[in-house]
């Protein structure tokens, strides 16, 4: 009895002998066994201390083994420095840094590969769903709110029978997917909360425009519909039924034209509330392009024509702009539109220095009495043309705009010379770069020079 007392303390005198760094285990040859006996699943960096990666990924890893003990969980984070634990290294076939292994079960025979993102939130939920079900069972709809307020997306199966060949499917994809939640429910109320009527997955997707735009499929199409309208759902699925033909080519996209929030949306567009529904198309590779379908129908015939041309690359861009105002060049600043901008701006026999706004744009609304003021100090002059041009309702296909306000010098000649303008936003400044011919203050700029400026971005929500 003595000796079993005597190895029990002494293994727990082993066990507490395992240091912590901001909740992260210090594993090391002598105590990495007593490890994963007293931490069955747990998750191991080996790293090198000189790693530009390894000190990028640190916080994350600290963070997340942060999370799981807060939450009291059985899983924990531990980290070896394999540059010397090298015979730990070498054992598990360390060859890059950092490498990351799970051992689940206190199994040390064949670690898993870790294969999802760095990110504190990665780590966790990839943790979680290799250590519990691959998809959870939501029997309330305040489960299935929670699962989809509580992440960026979230993926529901809905089937009347949870043992069915669908929900089956369903658990392969979530087990082979480490970066998404999945949830299934049988549940008639949950059916009712989201309006499903038949067996379906749904993926719900709480993210910004800007997220949206930078997938990894660069051709985007938009129905914009409002979701009351009596065909609706007609629309809805004729929409889906012409993505079915252009899986991994164009992203399809619906938007809830009546929601507030979006209204920034059609306005990039375009687009008007009365003039939906409508579908438009833009590319985001380079640059922005947008497409506008020649037909109104929405009906996968249609939309299927509309996206096969834009494949095959035989659609022209579609270049927004405004009628010209009767009065656009009777005032001190110019105004320009989509139809009279190359022929003013390119007018080989004038200087004309351009602000690219945006209605909304606070910087701009800054500029605006300075802007004004250069162009009563250069409305009687005969080179010199002091111009704006709205680029949220003009568009031309020789300048593209990513910001507000975008300056930009046009100095006279056949060249078609564009000059950007990066100096200081005062009306000293602009004189200067303005009677130096475009060289003060038209610098090249540089990754600090956006100060000041509202990036080109859809900020609201989507719905898809």
């Amino acid at each position: 009895m003595f000796k079993l007392l005597l190895l029990c303390t002494l293994a727990v005198a082993s066990r507490a002998e395992i240091a912590e760094e901001e909740d992260v285990l210090v594993l090391k040859k002598s105590n990495f066994d007593e490890a994963l006996q007293a931490h069955p699943n747990i998750l191991v960096e080996f790293y090198a201390p000189w790693c530009g990666h390894c000190k990028a990924l640190a916080p994350e890893y600290a963070k997340a083994a942060g999370i799981l003990k807060a939450e009291g969980s059985e899983l924990r984070l531990g980290k070896v420095d394999a540059t010397e634990e090298t015979e730990l290294a070498q054992e598990f076939g360390v060859r890059g840094y950092p490498t990351i292994k799970f051992f689940k079960g206190g199994d040390k025979e064949s670690p898993k590969e870790y294969s999802a993102g760095r990110q504190a939130d990665d780590i966790v939920n990839w943790l979680k769903k290799r250590t519990g079900p691959s998809v959870a069972t939501l029997n309330e709809v305040t489960e299935a709110e929670a699962l989809i307020a509580d992440n960026e997306v979230a993926v529901i199966g809905f089937f009347k029978d949870l043992e069915s060949a669908g929900a089956k499917a369903l658990e392969k994809a979530a087990e082979a997917t480490d970066d998404v939640p999945f949830a299934m429910s049988s549940s008639d109320a949950v059916f009712a909360k989201f309006e499903v009527s038949k067996d379906s997955i749904v993926l719900f997707k709480k993210v910004t425009a800007p997220k949206i735009f930078g997938g990894d499929i660069k051709s985007h199409i938009l129905m914009f519909l409002p979701k009351a309208a009596s065909d609706f759902q007609g629309k809805m699925d004729q929409f889906k039924k012409a993505a079915e033909g252009f899986k991994g080519q164009i992203l399809f996209i619906f938007i809830d034209s009546d929601i507030d929030d979006n209204q920034r949306i059609l306005e990039f567009f375009g687009l008007k509330k009365e003039e939906c529904p409508a579908i438009r198309l833009i590319t985001l590779e380079d640059e922005m392009t947008k497409y506008k379908p020649e037909s109104s129908d929405i009906t996968a015939e249609s939309i299927t024509e509309f996206c096969k041309a834009f494949v095959e690359g035989k659609l022209k861009p579609h270049l927004m702009s405004q009628d010209i105002p009767e009065d656009w060049d009777k005032t001190p600043v110019k105004v320009l539109v989509g139809k009279n901008f190359e022929e003013v701006a390119f007018n080989p026999s004038k200087n004309v220095f351009v602000e690219f706004y945006a209605p909304w744009c606070g910087h701009c609304k800054q500029l605006a009495p300075i802007w004004e003021q250069l162009g009563e100090k250069y409305k009687d002059s005969a080179d010199t043309i002091v111009a704006k041009m709205d680029s949220t309702a003009n568009e031309i296909e020789s300048v593209k705009v990513h910001s507000f306000p975008t300056l930009k010098f046009f100095p006279a000649g056949e060249e078609n010379k564009v000059i950007d303008y990066n100096g200081e936003r005062t009306l000293e400044g602009f004189t200067k770069f303005l009677e130096s011919g475009g060289k003060e203050g038209g610098a090249p700029a540089t990754d600090d020079d956006d100060e000041g400026e509202t990036e080109v971005s859809l900020p609201e929500p989507m719905e898809l």
